[in-house]
């Protein structure tokens, strides 16, 4: 059977690379992606904000329901598949690239996800004052259109986001010493994808991040819930499955392209990690074209 063809594309071709939806505002009739249903490879992050209604978000394979006040985020690489129209839906979505996020003045953790969690619940209060922020970036982007906002246009999406990177930590007992751990965490995610199909050791790479294997396994255990060779291997798996959706690899050639020298052992990891054998998994992925 055919594979899914997923288009891997910028979001925003325009600078600054930022796009402003809404029901009221929504995509145009160019918008293949959205009108049939293709999964797409992120290459951009986007952010929706849910007033009132429910909707069904799906992201590397796995459905997630934002309802009002809640906010979910999606993350460049991940394959999102867009979802299907939902009446009485009042939203809001801001879709920005890396570009303009290495603009804004602070690190906004909460964008590498590390407490594994893309939803985030939203006080009454904090709602009300995103929403704001949403109306006045539409109001620049949609109807004034004036390339002089640009500045106060990175002042209001700092200031979201700053709020988003706020309530996605708060009341999150392992967030209460953030500072040294988190940042050790985040770093440890990074290496991951920098080195994933190297496949280093947990050693290496606690001797790239100057800490002992046990310190590296005692942050990514606090954070993640798992053990960091856990995590990368379940890293690994998830590209796996990312790959399946865009590319038309043989299972020999995916085993490769991931580091793994022998495509055997890669088959018996991926059936033990999904529980489905890879050639079931390659077969059942449909031409949604």
């Amino acid at each position: 059977m055919a594979k899914v063809k997923v288009k891997t594309r910028s979001l925003m071709e325009d600078k600054p690379g930022i796009q402003i939806n809404s029901e009221a505002n929504p995509y145009g009739s160019g918008d293949i992606q959205a009108k049939q249903m293709h999964p797409v490879r992120l290459s951009s992050y986007f952010i929706v904000m849910v007033e009132s209604g429910t909707i069904t978000y799906q992201f590397d394979l796995q459905e997630i329901t934002v309802s009002d006040g809640e906010v979910i985020f999606a993350m460049q690489n991940q394959i999102f598949v867009p979802p299907m129209p939902s009446e009485h839906l009042r939203y809001s979505k801001i879709l920005f690239d890396e570009n303009t996020l290495a603009l804004l003045p602070q690190s906004l953790p909460f964008l590498v996800n590390p407490l594994n969690s893309q939803k985030i619940t939203l006080s009454a209060e904090a709602k009300g004052r995103i929403k704001k922020v949403f109306e006045i970036l539409d109001q620049i982007f949609n109807i004034d259109k004036n390339d002089s906002d640009t500045e106060i246009m990175f002042i209001y999406l700092n200031a979201m986001l700053s709020e988003l990177n706020s309530a996605y930590f708060k009341n999150k007992p392992q967030a209460n010493h953030l500072n040294v751990n988190l940042s050790k965490y985040m770093e440890f995610k990074m290496v991951v994808e920098t080195h994933l199909s190297e496949q280093p050791s947990i050693h290496q790479i606690a001797e790239k991040m100057a800490l002992s294997p046990n310190s590296l396994y005692r942050i990514v255990k606090e954070y993640s819930g798992i053990s960091p060779k856990e995590f990368f291997t379940g890293r690994l798996i998830k590209e796996a499955q990312r790959k399946l959706l865009y590319s038309n690899l043989s299972v020999k050639e995916l085993a490769f392209e991931l580091g793994f020298n022998d495509p055997d052992y890669f088959s018996r990891l991926f059936k033990k990690c999904t529980g489905k054998n890879i050639s079931e998994m390659m077969d059942g992925v449909q031409d949604l074209s």
